[in-house]
């Protein structure tokens, strides 16, 4: 590790380890352990304990759909609300789902609006360009009390041959957004083939993409996050209601449902232990913003005036972790998800949570959400052809100027130790191969 270290031209100041057998009463290695770092993605192993263990692997959210007006020979004589509880996956399939089955119980046209209540969770205003100027990147998308599809809209491309234009397919359509494409095909070798690609939204929600794929490629799927959650939920109920069959004399709009509202159908998500581990296997920032505003609104409660449940949820999550006796100085967290230059977390603080979460009673659930190493997920391509592959259940974080991994690891003798690394340091990018060698070096038994 050491010399991988050396070679990336990375100083041992810029790195903290921790490594402890889940069996032994201290780490086997402790380096620059107390030092608060940048873990990127990592981050997630916290948001991940904090809703486990603060709503149980079983805990689930659920969409209503309510009305307080009549039906009459196919129509509902007023608004029909979509009232949203945070459910982090309420994806395009679920929504046209609850959608359908409203055209099941006999209303075929809508005489008012279609409202869609946002208000279970209270958040500040978010600049999806804060980060690093791409608005547009779904990464960069904030949460809502109504997420929908993760506010994405996914496209698939489909490239020709070498200066034609690349077809392309909005997943899912949305009402109102015009895409103008301007992809070629091209005639390089496919390498990082996204970093060609651009998207902009101009005015009258035109979305242009630019750039170039390709053809050696073959099929890819790219996203864009072109509208804000509310204006995105919108597009996107307008389409499927149509899509369904049914028909809207109004608009889809925001609003709030009025108390005591009549309800007409419900809609349950997966499992939180389901959800973290689509959280965890491919890193998704959204659903980890969403957790930890979600637990802001649980700790807070729904009568509460609080203007920032993210940040609602962050006081909740380090006040839980020091409750659970860990030491959380120097812990910051911003968003939960990662994605930040501010959150920081030290090592030791990370493994001794790892081992916590070792001994409760959703550990299953926990390890079986993170990326196995060699084998799926963000860590896929980690120890692909090392003896370690598939022995290591890691979460991967990856910044500019930081490289993270944590998580636990099965040695060749049979004994699993929590493994943490962070690198802080502008070469960070190279530090990938310190960070299997320490990996490897567990496994071998030598801690």
């Amino acid at each position: 590790m050491k010399l991988a270290l050396e070679r990336a031209r990375i100083s041992e100041d810029a790195v903290s380890v921790w490594v402890q057998p889940v069996d032994a009463a201290r780490p086997s290695m402790a380096f620059n352990a107390g030092k608060p770092m940048n873990p990127a993605s990592v981050m997630k192993l916290l948001t991940a304990f904090a809703a486990l263990d603060r709503l149980g692997p079983a805990w689930t959210w659920t969409t209503q759909l309510a009305s307080n007006a009549t039906v009459s020979s196919g129509v509902l004589g007023g608004d029909l609300y979509i009232i949203g509880s945070g459910d982090p996956v309420l994806d395009q399939e679920r929504i046209s789902k609850l959608l359908r089955r409203l055209r099941g119980l006999g209303i075929d046209r809508i005489a008012g609006d279609i409202v869609l209540d946002a208000s279970v969770l209270k958040l500040p205003l978010h600049d999806p360009d804060a980060f690093d100027g791409r608005g547009l990147r779904p990464y960069n998308s904030g949460p809502h009390g109504l997420l929908m599809h993760y506010n994405t809209l996914q496209l698939a491309l489909f490239p020709g041959k070498a200066n034609e234009t690349v077809t392309v397919v909005a997943e899912p359509p949305l009402a109102g957004v015009t895409i103008d494409n301007r992809i070629q095909s091209s005639g390089s070798s496919c390498g990082v083939w996204h970093d060609k690609l651009e998207a902009r939204l101009e005015p009258g929600r035109r979305l242009v993409l630019s750039g170039s794929l390709p053809a050696a490629c073959g099929p890819r799927t790219w996203s864009a996050a072109p509208l804000p959650p509310a204006e995105y939920g919108a597009a996107l109920v307008a389409t499927l209601w149509s899509e369904a069959g049914g028909r809207l004399d109004g608009q889809v709009r925001d609003g709030t449902a009025p108390i005591g509202i009549r309800s007409l159908l419900t809609h349950e998500s997966p499992p939180l232990a389901d959800i973290v581990r689509d959280m965890n296997k491919w890193s998704s920032n959204i659903i980890a913003r969403q957790l930890l505003a979600d637990l802001g609104a649980f700790v807070a409660g729904p009568a509460s005036d609080a203007p920032d449940m993210v940040a609602a949820g962050a006081r909740a999550t380090k006040e839980q972790l020091a409750a659970a006796g860990l030491d959380v100085d120097g812990l910051v967290i911003e968003n939960g998800s990662g994605l930040s230059r501010i959150e920081r977390i030290r090592a030791d603080t990370l493994g001794n949570m790892l081992l916590l979460a070792w001994r409760r009673p959703w550990m299953p659930e926990y390890i079986s959400a993170l990326p196995v190493a060699g084998l799926d997920g963000t860590a896929r391509k980690r120890l692909r052809d090392s003896p370690a592959s598939g022995q290591a259940h890691i979460k991967t974080g990856t910044l500019n100027g930081v490289r993270a991994i944590g998580g636990y690891l099965l040695d060749s003798k049979g004994r699993r130790h929590v493994v943490v690394m962070m690198v802080n340091h502008p070469e960070a990018a190279n530090s990938a191969a310190a960070q299997d060698a320490l990996l490897e070096w567990v496994w071998a038994g030598q801690p």
